[in-house]
């Protein structure tokens, strides 16, 4: 059984990140969720990844803020998909966590999402998109879901347009 596989840095991360399980929920897809550190906890962190990997996680999602590079250290320990999640906060206010995120050296890819909620959620749909490669009924859900949303956006359009 594929899964989705949630690290979150520290508890703090979980209240941004409850918006990636609902997500995924919504669409009926399997995940765990776990706290992890990459410095406080390091053994924890690859001890689990190992250990989802046999359970069939197809992709890991780290959260996390400051310069904790959780999703570099993810990224170290397998060839699963990454999907980094940086979290605002510290002195930076996510600014470092972005960077650390996004910068990666070649040959240890980390697909970065925006800040907070946003890329909780886009980091869901992009998991998502994953695993649809293979599964052709989460595919359709998402196409269905992308069909929706158009039809919100031209729904609310009709309630304040105005067209010569």
């Amino acid at each position: 059984m594929s899964f989705v596989s949630i690290i979150m840095g520290s508890k703090s991360d979980y209240a941004v990140i409850k918006n990636c399980i609902d997500t995924l929920e919504c669409f009926g897809v399997k995940y765990e969720v776990i706290i992890s550190s990459a410095h406080r906890s390091p053994q924890r962190t690859k001890d689990y990844i190992a250990t989802a990997e046999q359970k069939g996680a197809a992709v890991f999602i780290a959260a996390a803020g400051m310069a904790a590079h959780l999703a570099g250290a993810i990224a170290a320990n397998t060839t699963k998909p990454v999907i980094g999640v940086p979290m605002k906060g510290g002195a930076m206010d996510g600014m470092d966590a972005m960077l650390s995120t996004v910068q990666m050296p070649s040959g240890m890819p980390v697909a970065t999402v925006a800040l907070g909620k946003a890329g909780a959620i886009n980091a869901a749909y992009l998991s998502m998109q994953i695993l649809s490669i293979g599964d052709k009924e989460l595919s359709i859900k998402i196409q269905e879901d992308r069909i929706m949303k158009a039809k919100k956006v031209e729904n609310d359009s009709k309630d304040i347009e105005v067209l010569l």
